[in-house]
């Protein structure tokens, strides 16, 4: 096992852990109560995920599923949900999203003075480790709650990024990758924090588990990778059967498709046009990002059509011409097996007995 498929395979699930322990530790602290603690011990899912992945795939990646990603959000999850739902119970300042952080000197003079007087340099450093945690604490539940929030979308980018990537996937198909990930983190993010701070939403509890419902929705596309690799197809099914076909050929783009309008833009687009139409909520951001969320998902409709429309003229083209349509998505498996297929019936042909050649003359003749 290489030294560096190692590394980044195990600091990248360790600061998976260490992400989801604090938000544990964030809802231990907002609710008071020990008993959430418990949440902690999803992290065990993960620290076996890890130990299969080193022992049956030398610490890389899978086809299609990233097991690390899909249990580092059953891990941040739960948290986030009750955070969330926690909201809005300690004061923040005049302003939104004021940070309550007094990090005086004073603190850390008085800390360092007692750790002269006493045990010395290892002494100062925990007093100055507990001012630190203590001022932290002070920081307000909503401030706490969107950094969490960013930082766990930046983790999943930076994570799938860090993680070893098996051989089924290029260095290409994962630079694609990433980018539509910082795109749709960056929707998600907006999505949950604009919904999210309306007044009128947080008072509705029934809202607020419909919206969080939404968000983790749209969070399961991160653990899949079928957005830049296609599938594999036999030519002689494909051959046959036309979905399949379009399927093979298009497999890349339909998924990327079904996301924006099954995962992420339609659910959106139904959520911000309850928000308006049923409860009368109405401001300038969440109009325009209906707005934005209607745009996407009609452009997306009109690329479905344009794809069928070009696979219907090709495969009507090839009929014409009375040639069989292939996966394009394994040219060069599919061209040698189909080269090998004609290879054989030429060898056939050849080897036909000298005395069935004989005979077709005379009975032409």
């Amino acid at each position: 096992m290489e030294l560096m498929v190692l590394l980044n395979a195990l600091v990248t699930r360790l600061l998976f852990v260490l992400h989801s322990l604090i938000g544990v530790w964030r809802v231990t602290a907002v609710k008071k109560e020990p008993k959430y603690w418990l949440l902690a011990l999803l992290n065990l899912l993960l620290c076996l995920e890890t130990g299969l992945t080193l022992k049956f795939k030398q610490g890389r990646g899978y086809k299609w599923f990233s097991p690390a990603i899909f249990l580092y959000l059953i891990c941040i999850v739960p948290s986030l949900w009750l955070l969330e739902i926690h909201h809005g119970t300690q004061y923040c300042g005049n302003e939104p999203g004021a940070v309550q952080v007094n990090v005086s000197n004073q603190d850390f003079n008085q800390s360092r003075e007692s750790s002269h007087g006493s045990e010395g340099t290892d002494h100062h450093i925990i007093q100055t480790a507990k001012v630190f945690v203590n001022q932290l604490s002070t920081i307000c539940e909503t401030v706490w709650t969107l950094a969490l929030h960013q930082t766990f979308l930046l983790l999943l980018v930076v994570g799938r990024w860090l993680l070893p990537i098996g051989v089924e996937i290029t260095r290409d198909q994962l630079s694609q990758l990433l980018l539509m990930f910082v795109g749709t983190a960056a929707d998600i993010l907006e999505f949950a924090s604009e919904t999210l701070d309306i007044e009128d939403v947080r008072k509705n509890y029934v809202l607020i588990n419909a919206i969080l419902a939404v968000w983790t929705w749209s969070m399961l596309q991160f653990p899949l990778d079928l957005a830049v690799q296609h599938i594999g197809c036999k030519p002689s099914a494909s051959a046959r059967r036309i979905p399949s076909l379009l399927l093979c050929r298009y497999s890349a783009e339909l998924w990327n498709i079904g996301v924006s309008l099954f995962i992420q833009d339609g659910p959106f687009f139904i959520v911000r046009s309850i928000l308006m139409g049923h409860f009368r909520i109405f401001n300038q951001m969440l109009v325009f990002f209906t707005a934005k969320n209607v745009l996407v998902v009609t452009l997306q409709l009109y690329r479905l059509a344009v794809i069928t429309l070009d696979f219907r003229a090709t495969v009507l083209q090839k009929s014409r011409k009375g040639e069989v349509c292939c996966c394009p998505c394994e040219p060069y498996e599919t061209r040698a097996h189909a080269t090998g297929h004609q290879e054989n019936e030429m060898k056939e042909f050849v080897a036909v007995p000298p005395k069935e050649e004989s005979q077709a003359p005379s009975e032409d003749h």
